[in-house]
């Protein structure tokens, strides 16, 4: 049997059980993500393989392409929903804000701000750093309260 006997050939969008809000809040967290880890580059600081030798938290970061690209095709395909991208959003708003702007943070706001020679793209690289902060713990909220509507119709209905 071939690989591609096991992907879907039709991929139904009717009665799907993501809302198109939640593919919305994926697509906006996702681009903000991937303008922060542009901004990373264009910075040079806090950056790791694959733009240089060194194994470290950037390098780790990136892991969140193949973990949404892998969510989406399961999404699509009815095996994860709500609870996956709940967990995803959770965690990944968890680990910037504790990176980027807790007490311990690794690359606090000075990092993102001062490598700049002009201070007005410092300030939107921050921007869009609290920009992706903010739309992944907005995403991780949307996401627990369809959970907990889905539970409330799914007890209603019984």
């Amino acid at each position: 049997m071939r690989f591609e006997d096991h992907l879907p050939v039709e991929v139904s969008t009717a009665d799907h059980n993501v809302s198109r809000v939640l593919y919305l809040l994926l697509a906006v967290t996702t681009t903000l993500g991937a303008a922060h880890h542009i901004d990373h580059i264009i910075r040079g600081n806090h950056v790791g393989w694959p733009i240089t030798h060194h194994v470290n938290a950037f390098t780790y970061s990136l892991l969140i392409y193949p973990i949404v690209g892998i969510g989406l095709y399961l999404t699509l395909t009815d095996r994860v929903g709500d609870r996956y991208w709940a967990g995803v959003f959770t965690l990944s708003a968890f680990m910037l804000a504790y990176f980027h702007i807790s007490p311990w943070a690794v690359e606090p706001p000075q990092d993102v701000i001062l490598p700049y020679a002009n201070p007005i793209l410092g300030y939107l690289a921050f921007v869009i750093l609290l920009g992706l902060i903010a739309a992944a713990s907005l995403s991780a909220v949307y996401a627990v309260v369809l959970i907990r509507r889905k539970e409330k119709q799914r007890s209603i209905g019984e």
